[in-house]
């Protein structure tokens, strides 16, 4: 069966716009020989939408976007993600569906059967688990169709599954010759191998051909890969949509499997997974420019290199904000950073205002040793001075700390945390490393000495991180487990770690959520991501074992 895959991308709320990607992919697909077509999970309001659900003219606006859809589709079905209002009550009031059309009619619909809440996801706030997994026929073919959750929940994959039920194994059992589905799964690192993994050992369990179509593109912190995948009943991988770009091919079930390992290296992928993420996040908020302060680090430069690659270096602008403490191969990194790049700057020192500003407080620091509040304050006038240029260039400032740092509060809110989108939140300080390495893999475009000098936020005399901080290669090692993996303190000491220093570094991390709470959205590229997929108190007392 020759499939028309839909991998676009969406944006929440755009009824108009998202309907134009769908028909004008359909439209192209028919004309290709498609015998169907199959856009992703809530394709037509956009996902994730979450509590626009809530409003009644955001629901009525997918239905009567649905109905001029459904107004074009010909012969060649079309398979489409949309909502659905719930009529049997009590209950949630919506579905999460997949509407089959063709011919100017909705001719079946099939609700999401598992409703993910966990992570990122609460779609258990809004809608019903749906129980139709019936059989759809299409020509002589038997279809399938699965949302997103129903394909992630095989008994043979998972040594401890999240639901009873199994919806493939269902619609398996009732004999299909291809399983389609729709969507919109997002990425972290690896995601894309697992997936495939998944759906190939469900291939083969089942004797099965299977389409899945998936989201591409940024919406808020989450980062859709596309990656649309074709499987035929040994497993074997067909065809594989482009990655984090939008992709509309069609492609014959019975083709030939592709011959080699398709997939990119994890510093290839990352970088190509933040890009989309930050282009994705400015343009979808309605901005085009954006802010970078230069420090001369090495996240500013990392932060400024994914900008550049994001947007272009003419919407790009790096600001140097030296101190008194700020070091002179510092500065002349930033420089030749900005140079590369070919990003406009602006040099504004900040040592007048800030012995401007110590005059000012002189109540306050009177008769006490300088410690961090003088260091907290020269942030402040930073970010003070990055959100007059956010105000008055209209630019969306782009903060550069990472994972590292946010988790033990290696930051100041209201000062280097001002911004509108953490590009690098979730990436830990080795992994910064790293891809600064991929970056220069063929040409120096961050300065070497900003990648091997040691790492400081310059704002004390000679202060370098491991004053206060543990080597990076342990705090990540130490932090990981923590926050991605939810290990108790005695396992990660068993790991081999000192125990006052884990116990140390849980604290800070606890301690720092009130700070977390107030940070710009950040990019999730792990399974783990601070924001909303990790929901802590910030007043508690629970003590770790």
């Amino acid at each position: 069966m020759n499939v028309g895959c839909l991998q676009i991308n969406t944006k929440v709320g755009d009824f108009t716009g998202n309907a134009e990607k769908i028909l004008g992919g359909y439209k192209w697909c028919v004309h290709q020989g498609a015998e169907l077509v199959i856009a992703p999970e809530l394709s037509i309001s956009g996902y994730p939408p979450r509590d626009l659900l809530l409003y009644e003219n955001f629901v009525a606006k997918d239905e009567a976007t649905l109905l001029e859809i459904i107004a074009s589709v010909g012969a060649v079905p079309l398979i489409v993600g949309c909502l659905t209002r719930n009529s049997d009550r009590p209950g949630k009031a919506l579905f999460n569906s997949a509407v089959v059309l063709q011919k100017q009619q909705e001719v079946a619909r099939v609700h999401k059967s598992l409703i993910p809440t966990y992570d990122v996801f609460d779609e258990d706030r809004y809608f019903e688990a749906g129980s139709n997994n019936k059989v759809i026929c299409i020509g002589k073919q038997k279809i399938g169709v699965t949302i997103c959750e129903d394909i992630w929940n095989d008994e043979d994959y998972w040594d401890d599954r999240l639901y009873e039920c199994d919806p493939v194994k269902d619609l398996a059992d009732k004999g299909v010759d291809l399983l389609v589905n729709i969507s919109a799964s997002p990425w972290h690192l690896g995601k894309e191998k697992t997936r495939f993994s998944l759906l190939s050992e469900i291939a083969r369990q089942h004797r099965v051909s299977i389409v899945q179509v998936n989201l591409i593109g940024g919406n808020d912190e989450l980062i859709f890969d596309g990656q649309s995948l074709v499987v035929n009943a040994n497993g074997d991988l067909l065809a594989k949509g482009n990655e984090f770009g939008e992709d509309i091919f069609v492609m014959d079930t019975k083709a030939l499997a592709l011959p080699s390992d398709p997939w990119k290296e994890d510093e290839t992928a990352l970088f190509y997974a933040l890009s989309k993420g930050t282009a994705d996040y400015v343009r979808k908020c309605g901005f085009e420019k954006v802010a970078i302060g230069l420090s001369g680090g090495i996240d500013s430069a990392l932060t400024a290199v994914i900008a550049v690659d994001a947007l272009g270096p003419d919407n790009v602008l790096g600001v140097m904000m030296p101190s008194q403490y700020s070091s002179e191969g510092s500065i002349k990194d930033a420089e030749a950073l900005a140079a590369v790049l070919e990003i406009e700057t602006l040099t504004m020192p900040i040592k007048e205002i800030y012995n401007a500003s110590l005059n000012h407080m002189a109540q306050v620091l009177k008769g006490s040793q300088q410690d961090v509040t003088e260091e907290n304050l020269q942030a402040r006038l930073r970010g003070l001075t990055m959100m007059a240029i956010s105000n008055k260039q209209n630019r969306l400032i782009l903060t550069t700390g990472n994972k590292s740092e946010l988790a033990i509060g290696y930051c100041t809110l209201y000062g280097d945390m001002c911004g509108g989108l953490a590009v690098i939140s979730d990436v830990t300080k080795m992994q910064v490393y790293q891809l600064a390495k991929w970056i220069n893999r063929k040409m120096e475009i961050i300065p070497n000495n900003t990648i091997t000098k040691p790492p400081s936020a310059e704002l004390a005399p000679n202060q370098k991180d491991q004053d206060t901080l543990p080597a990076y290669e342990e705090l990540d090692q130490i932090l990981k487990a923590y926050i991605e993996e939810s290990k108790s303190v005695k396992e990660i000491v068993g790991m081999g770690h000192d125990e006052f220093l884990v116990r140390d570094i849980i604290r800070k991390v606890d301690l720092n959520e009130y700070k977390r709470r107030q940070a710009a959205p950040g990019l999730k590229i792990t399974p783990k991501a601070f924001g909303s997929g990790r929901r802590m108190p910030i007043a508690q007392r629970f003590k770790h074992t």
